[in-house]
């Protein structure tokens, strides 16, 4: 993606540090975090620097292949043992967005029949790298698949942040939204807020700003009133796990966008690679549904004179719940739009063997 005059990756790695760009400070500030080993890569992950189902199986990939790199010895089994601690405590992160376990699952399997340490630590940099480079790849593919759908002058309407910070680069949701826009087709973006992390007004208008792309941010409950008024022609919105019967878990509020934009009549996609489908997840009620700190409901923050504040908006007695995911039944969702083209829901079992 380009910010000012430069292109970034959202994560990257250089020798044995991985580089990210560090979401919670957008849109108000630029900055690239730096993580100097597995422990801090795996809390990047937990606590969000880093975000979006791809974006995470990137970061979890680097996880493994910084590791390997910092392994001091030539005992194989030593080794192997200590990566398998890396990986379960990356693991242990997010538990909902499938790509994480899908991207450290392939650097695991390669390193454990490396024979040697040093080929192993040679194969975990290759391996997270190829994937990285696949992953920017499928999401350009997605771009141009999903740009067909979007007819001149359409009101788009998107959910959660699934642009270029939530990938490598790109973007799932996003990437036909940029590409329809550099068609000249005229579109218009309603961004859901996305609360209680905001990271529709925080993430996707600064995106779609950078991007010159015309947005309005609209509160999550307005999105109803606008299908309503027969203001939005397509909803797109990404996925962090899909099961394989098409069931797709996303951002806490994406069911309700869906159920809304069937009763009125409008297409509802889902824009995701392959790697997104979790194959041993039969339906929906098998994904795992994370649940935050409740202070995210409870509290509100803000850019005040230079730094970020929280504030609590709810007495100090209530309790709070805070699912981060819902799940979206197959039935609701027109079409998954993958680097393979567009498939129906139904089609997904057939692709289990090419992953």
């Amino acid at each position: 993606m380009r910010v000012g005059d430069k292109e970034f990756r959202t994560v990257w790695m250089e020798h044995d540090l991985v580089k990210m760009i560090h979401q919670p400070l957008l849109p108000h500030q630029f900055k690239i975090y730096v993580s100097k080993n597995y422990q801090e890569t795996a809390n990047a992950i937990k606590n969000m620097v880093v975000r979006g189902a791809p974006a995470i199986g990137a970061t979890g990939a680097f996880g493994m292949a910084q590791a390997a790199l910092q392994f001091r010895g030539t005992d194989k089994a030593k080794f192997d043992a200590y990566m398998e601690n890396v990986y379960q405590t990356l693991a242990s992160t997010r538990p909902t967005a499938y790509e994480l376990f899908h991207a450290m699952g392939i650097v695991r399997k390669e390193i454990r029949n490396a024979p040697l340490v040093k080929e192993a630590q040679q194969t975990a940099v290759q391996k997270a790298q190829e994937y990285a480079n696949e992953s920017v790849e499928n999401c350009r593919k997605i771009g141009e698949f999903g740009e067909r759908l979007i007819r001149k002058n359409s009101n788009i309407l998107t959910h959660c942040n699934a642009g270029a910070l939530a990938c490598v680069d790109y973007g799932t949701a996003l990437a036909p939204i940029r590409i329809a826009h550099q068609n000249n087709k005229n579109i218009h973006v309603w961004v859901d807020e996305t609360r209680p992390r905001n990271q529709g007004s925080k993430l996707t208008a600064w995106e779609l700003q950078n991007e010159r792309i015309p947005h309005h941010i609209i509160a999550d409950n307005a999105a109803g009133l606008f299908m309503q008024k027969k203001e939005v022609d397509i909803v797109i919105v990404g996925a962090d796990r899909i099961a394989t019967n098409g069931d797709t878990a996303n951002k806490i509020g994406t069911y309700e966008k869906a159920v809304l934009a069937k009763e009125n009549k409008i297409p509802f996609y889902v824009a995701a690679p392959l790697a997104t489908v979790d194959f041993n997840c039969k339906s929906g009620s098998d994904i795992p549904i994370e649940e935050r700190n409740a202070m995210e409901v409870q509290h509100m923050s803000g850019w005040n004179e230079g730094k970020w504040v929280r504030v609590r908006i709810a007495p100090e007695e209530s309790p709070a719940r805070n699912p981060a995911f819902d799940v979206t039944p197959a039935r609701y969702i027109t079409g998954i739009i993958t680097e393979k083209g567009v498939l129906k829901p139904s089609q997904l079992k057939k692709w289990n063997r090419f992953k």
